[in-house]
């Protein structure tokens, strides 16, 4: 295990890269900012924007993959003011909501005036699926993942809406499989972010591929012959989740900390309108040594908010906890014990570089040291 020498991101993140140099390929791709000609790009998207506009006469020009996120804001905004675009607002609904996040939701609708189309997926069927993939491979909510990737694209089929607009691609940007910088998503189910699985491992006598619908790639000759052309913003403007939380914060977006201070989390504006749902990016911890902070801290260093060894210092001290309410609603939610949940749980934890401290898993002494030295394991 090796950490980049300049961010915090570790090589135990599926698919990340690193240089000769030891400097991890999302910091790299960060410096090829300053190489882009974003006015150019900003022209591309208004090209874009004018082919769509108006083709489907008063109806939607797009769809807009929007939650209730600061990120959501930002896509929004961007579509509806800066370019004109009448966009409907594709959203999955969560299992369990914060006060804030149907506050920012039902504000979201009042700023800007859009339709949302809300899917409020099975909890039955979620709850099964939700337990056999933290039983059976630590990743509960895969089912509620996949479906934020396939059904807007089912919906843009079915209500003849072509042009759909996602944020950020997550590997060109976080580091993962897909290191091509494109403008088109079209290719994203297949960026390990929700693993390939066979369906057979999620059905049985009460599960059948019935209750999978929302989850299903539409062919690529049912992509071709409906014409979409999904697209990542962050190809178009350089994607900043900070900035856009203070863009969004000028609509009236709330971040969390009035309702709930996250314990063993550094902000306070990322995934805050869901509770159990956090416990998902907490088990990557578990699996490979890091976990939402050391996301979070190495975009603060990319963009110059945060020194590394100060980000050092807020993961030996939070990344390994779980804060106590999103425990709780996990297992509400799964109706399983919290004995249950910790067996699980050390039945998959990575002891190459995970040691049990006072019945806590935490980093073993030697990654701490290469941690802090951005450097390999000795």
């Amino acid at each position: 295990m090796k950490y980049c020498k300049r961010c915090v991101m570790p090589d135990t993140r599926p698919g990340i890269k690193f240089n000769e140099e030891g400097i991890c390929y999302p910091c790299l791709t960060h410096d090829r900012r300053t190489e882009v000609d974003w006015e150019a790009r900003w022209q591309e998207l208004e090209e874009l924007a004018d082919r769509y506009r108006g083709s489907n006469g008063n109806y939607y020009d797009c769809i807009v993959t929007a939650s209730a996120g600061k990120d959501s804001y930002y896509q929004v905004w961007t579509m509806k003011e800066r370019l004109g675009m009448n966009p409907l607002l594709v959203s999955i609904d969560n299992f369990s909501w914060t006060q804030t996040g149907r506050e920012n939701q039902n504000n979201m609708s009042d700023v800007f005036g859009c339709d949302m189309h809300l899917l409020s997926l099975s909890r039955k069927v979620a709850r099964k699926l939700f337990r056999k993939g933290f039983e059976q491979q630590l990743i509960p909510c895969w089912y509620w993942d996949r479906a934020v990737y396939t059904y807007p694209l089912q919906i843009a089929i079915r209500l003849g809406i072509p042009l759909i607009v996602y944020g950020e691609n997550i590997n060109y940007e976080y580091g993962g499989e897909q290191t091509d910088e494109t403008y088109s998503a079209l290719n994203q189910i297949n960026n390990n972010v929700v693993k390939s699985i066979p369906w057979d491992a999620w059905l049985d006598d009460e599960i059948t591929m019935k209750d999978m619908n929302p989850l299903i790639q539409p062919t690529q000759e049912d992509i071709a012959a409906a014409g979409l052309d999904p697209i990542y913003l962050s190809y178009f403007e350089a994607w900043d989740g900070y900035r856009n939380y203070e863009v969004a914060q000028k609509f009236g977006f709330k971040s969390l900390e009035e309702e709930w201070v996250r314990e063993g989390l550094s902000e306070h504006y990322e995934q805050i309108d869901t509770i159990g749902y956090n416990v998902h990016p907490w088990f990557k911890f578990i699996k490979f040594g890091h976990q939402h902070n050391t996301d979070i801290l190495s975009q603060w260093i990319r963009s110059g908010r945060i020194t590394r060894s100060e980000a050092v210092e807020q993961i030996k001290e939070k990344e390994h906890i779980l804060d106590r309410r999103m425990l709780e609603d996990f297992l509400s939610f799964l109706q399983i014990s919290e004995d249950h949940f910790w067996s699980v749980v050390d039945r998959f934890a990575n002891q190459e570089i995970l040691e049990k401290r006072d019945g806590v898993w935490r980093l073993q002494p030697q990654v701490v040291r290469a941690l802090e030295k951005g450097g390999e394991v000795s």
